[in-house]
């Protein structure tokens, strides 16, 4: 399944076809925001053949995804494994897209707060993908 973002940028998603254009997501966005791992999305091919393309989320799964910049990478730095092992003790999941930049899963039963906190603390960049830090903080203060 394809998702794109605001800049146009493209990512393909793995997700399971649930049947009348609707699909589980089965891994975590890394560049699309709005989205999270087991989120139900209405997705539809532009043209005949195409990859389905995102046109809704129908049913959020409870899941949350923050995006980590890890400096230095992961395979220089035991600071930077350390940051990855602590997320996994707090309960969440993650998967790279390189060396650096890492989709973390916040599962339902973990506090998003808890994991916000962990993270401003360590001084890594990060950012929240879903729900988006305007949709958290709409009056812009953390």
């Amino acid at each position: 399944m394809k998702l794109s973002n605001a800049n146009g940028d493209i990512e393909t998603l793995w997700a399971f076809p649930l049947g009348n254009d609707l699909y589980r997501l089965d891994s975590s966005p890394w560049y699309a925001y709005g989205v999270s791992w087991k989120d139900v999305v209405e997705a539809r091919p532009r043209e005949p053949g195409d990859f389905p393309e995102l046109v809704r989320v129908v049913e959020k799964s409870g899941h949350r995804t923050i995006r980590v910049i890890l400096r230095p990478p992961t395979d220089e730095s035991p600071d930077s494994r350390a940051v990855l092992g602590a997320l996994s003790e707090l309960g969440c999941s993650y998967e790279g897209a390189n060396r650096s930049y890492i989709a973390v899963d916040v599962p339902p039963e973990v506090q998003l707060e808890t994991v916000r906190q962990f993270l401003i603390s360590t001084g890594q960049q990060w950012e929240h993908a879903d729900p988006p830090y305007e949709e958290l903080f709409p009056d812009g203060n953390a």
